[in-house]
């Protein structure tokens, strides 16, 4: 077990959604916030070998959580970003790590990697069993590439690189720009601009049946940090919450928090996306002790909170 209070480590997304809450749950466990480092993409592009050379000298572990992601409608629109961006900032990075000598590099996967038509749950033996989902490929196969690169890095090299497989993410300090954001903050915030306006509708793409599995993002934090300090191997492991629900059903929950009785509308020209997506997490819990602790209601109820006191206090 790896006492990170005691290292020098650097957060690569440490500024964003997930890596801010990384950054706390870090803090809670005695690492000094001089010893976490959070590069800027202004001023340190990762898609720049010499950037990633830089960031990694006098390290001793790298959590790489830095991405260029967003849902749907935005991966559609960008997937040569999306596959061009993650893969170079991987590539780059966890090469530097290895000849700076960082002690151990923690790679961010995503439960995008796994094939389209998968058993359900996904088990991590499962990551190799056909392609990804259409609209999501380009940025799960980057993403898929770092799992490649740790293995074949720990096989010449015995380099500890490890890969955590994430599922989707929720809660406060979420991205909730229509643009970019994922299911989650964009379902609230269009609930809020159509109650805000007194629009007795909204628009959701897609049947509403397909599913995905939804983890709080303090959840997300504590694992990824467990992982850190416990696990050390070459296969992904899982995280997230081990439930599946549909989109409906998260719909249905995110109205009935926010009170708002309209109608929703589902716009069934749209894609659904993957049909399913729940993993399998015994792992995680097995080799680390990590099982969600925030049902998915608290969860929603604090993000929505969290909303509109940062976000869309003019909606209210």
């Amino acid at each position: 077990m790896i006492d990170l209070s005691k290292k020098r480590i650097l957060l690569t997304g440490g500024g964003g959604f997930l890596g801010s809450h990384v950054r706390d749950a870090l803090l809670k466990r005695g690492v000094p916030e001089e010893n976490i480092t959070i590069p800027r993409s202004i001023n340190c592009d990762l898609r720049e070998k010499n950037n990633c050379a830089s960031a990694v000298e006098g390290k001793d572990v790298v959590i790489h959580l830095a991405a260029k992601a967003g849902g749907i409608g935005f991966n559609r629109e960008r997937p040569g970003e999306l596959f061009y961006d993650n893969l170079v900032m991987g590539t780059h990075l966890l090469e530097e790590a290895r000849k700076e000598g960082v002690e151990k590099f923690v790679a961010m996967g995503t439960i995008c990697s796994y094939p389209k038509f998968s058993n359900v749950p996904f088990q991590e033996e499962y990551i190799w069993d056909g392609y990804p989902e259409e609209t999501n490929a380009p940025y799960g196969l980057a993403k898929k590439m770092m799992l490649v690169q740790a293995q074949a890095y720990r096989q010449q090299y015995d380099y500890n690189a490890i890969c955590l497989m994430t599922v989707n993410l929720y809660g406060p300090r979420d991205t909730f720009d229509p643009k970019r954001s994922h299911v989650i903050p964009a379902l609230i915030r269009k609930v809020a601009e159509a109650k805000s306006t007194r629009r007795n509708y909204i628009e959701v793409w897609g049947t509403g049946n397909a599913t995905r599995e939804f983890l709080y993002a303090e959840d997300a934090a504590e694992g990824i940090v467990r992982a850190a300090e416990m696990y050390d191997s070459s296969e992904p492991i899982n995280i997230g919450s081990g439930v599946e629900r549909s989109i409906k059903n998260v719909v249905d929950e995110i109205t009935s928090i926010m009170e708002f009785e309209g109608e929703v509308r589902w716009i069934q020209s749209e894609p659904d996306g993957q049909p399913r997506r729940m993993l399998n997490v015994a792992k995680a819990k097995e080799r680390f002790g990590f099982e969600a602790e925030t049902s998915f209601r608290t969860g929603l109820a604090k993000t929505i909170e969290w909303f509109y006191e940062n976000v869309g206090s003019v909606l209210r």
